[in-house]
C-alpha cells in the first residue's frame, strides 16, 4: 500500500509541473512599416482617421521624444517613450486631433531629430 501511494505521489507531482516556457516567435513587420535604415520612422498609412499603426526604430535602447507637430509648426502632442533597439510598433492616436496636415518627429535626448514624417487627420 506504502508503495502505491508512493507511485500516486510521484505521478501527481510530475503530472502537476508547469510546461516548459516556449518563447513566442516574433510576428512578421508589416510591409507599410518596415524601415530600410537603421534609424527612423514611418506610418502604416499617411491618412489617418482615429488612430494608425507607427514602427520606430533605433540602433540602441533609449528613451526618445515623439512630437506631433501642426501645420503652423506648433507641438500639439509630445510623448517620451523609452525604445529598444531595432523595430518599435506604437499606436498613434488622433481622435482629439482637428481635420489638417501634421508631421511627427523622433527626437533623442539631445533634442536631435532621428525622424520624420507626415500625416493628414481625415
Amino acid at each position: 500500500m506504502k508503495k502505491l501511494l508512493l507511485f500516486l505521489a510521484v505521478i501527481a507531482i510530475v503530472g502537476c509541473r508547469k510546461t516548459p516556457f516556449v518563447p513566442e516567435l516574433p510576428k512578421p513587420l508589416d510591409e507599410n512599416l518596415k524601415i530600410e535604415n537603421t534609424v527612423g520612422i514611418r506610418l502604416q498609412s499617411p491618412f489617418v482617421t482615429n488612430e494608425v499603426a507607427m514602427n520606430v526604430k533605433v540602433e540602441t535602447s533609449q528613451t526618445v521624444t515623439i512630437r506631433i507637430i501642426d501645420i503652423a509648426n506648433r507641438v500639439v502632442s509630445k510623448e517620451e517613450v523609452y525604445l529598444n533597439a531595432g523595430d518599435n510598433i506604437l499606436k498613434v492616436y488622433t481622435s482629439a486631433l482637428p481635420v489638417s496636415a501634421y508631421r511627427i518627429g523622433l527626437f533623442n535626448k539631445n533634442g536631435i531629430q532621428l525622424g520624420i514624417t507626415d500625416f493628414n487627420k481625415q
